[in-house]
């Protein structure tokens, strides 16, 4: 219980308040809770959604966008902005790139990528609320999370320190590869085959990309990872 609480204040800014000190296997523990806290994030937006089925499907769609950032604190955005920045001004050069994402400044290439991503999913958002197409919307969270354990599970972190250090060394690979299948099987039967290989290329080019970088990821790239994926299958969804 005390890792899902873990799980759903990192990801969340709901106001929980856990007595006493984290302890490193609560926390690698959390790994294993976050697609179930996409399922609570998917169901509050669908919730919204459905509230709002009898507006404007643009209104609708800015409603909804601004919640899912607001509910999530702009977590992910966050890494991606800095990935974003740091991906262009670090070509060719690792310590470079690592250099620039510690960089809080967000410069304009950071800024675009935040617009363009946040455009794409509000068009998306658009069309899925239009069609009433919720599990398009749940699914897109919870695969983008349930990708969060799977990049620790096969890929090295390359900051020594730091939370996602933790998460690496104290996840439980056994009990990951489990979640993971757990996941795939449940959605193979929700949304398909063809949506979950999508997912899965998503993943597999995006987990390239940073190995070809950084020989690894950090935690900027691992919340640019999320927020690509979201939009990612938000356009699989509308398109097929």
């Amino acid at each position: 219980m005390r890792s899902f609480l873990i799980a759903l204040q990192f990801l969340t800014i709901l106001p929980i308040k856990l007595q006493g000190e984290f302890a490193e296997q609560d926390i690698g523990r959390s790994l294993l809770f976050y697609p179930l806290v996409g399922l609570l994030i998917g169901i509050v937006l669908s919730l919204l959604g459905w509230s709002l089925a009898s507006q404007i499907p643009m209104v609708s769609a800015i409603l909804v966008l601004a919640v899912w950032v607001t509910f999530t604190g702009a977590l992910h955005l966050d890494g991606l902005a800095d990935s974003a920045d740091a991906w262009l001004g670090g070509i060719g050069d690792k310590a470079r790139t690592l250099s620039i994402m510690k960089d809080p400044a967000a410069g304009p290439v950071a800024v675009v990528t935040i617009v363009l991503v946040l455009l794409i999913k509000f068009v998306m958002l658009t069309v899925l609320l239009a069609e009433q197409n919720w599990w398009a919307l749940i699914w897109s969270v919870i695969l983008a999370r349930t990708a969060l354990p799977l990049l620790f599970l096969t890929t090295d972190y390359v900051r020594p320190h730091g939370l996602g250090s933790i998460l690496k060394q104290q996840q439980s690979a056994l009990h990951t590869r489990r979640l993971i299948l757990a996941v795939a099987v449940v959605a193979l039967f929700s949304i398909g085959l063809f949506a979950l290989l999508f997912g899965l290329i998503v993943f597999l080019l995006l987990r390239y990309l940073m190995e070809r970088r950084l020989n690894g990821f950090t935690g900027d790239t691992a919340g640019a990872m999320v927020e690509l994926l979201e939009a990612a299958l938000l356009i699989f969804f509308v398109l097929f």
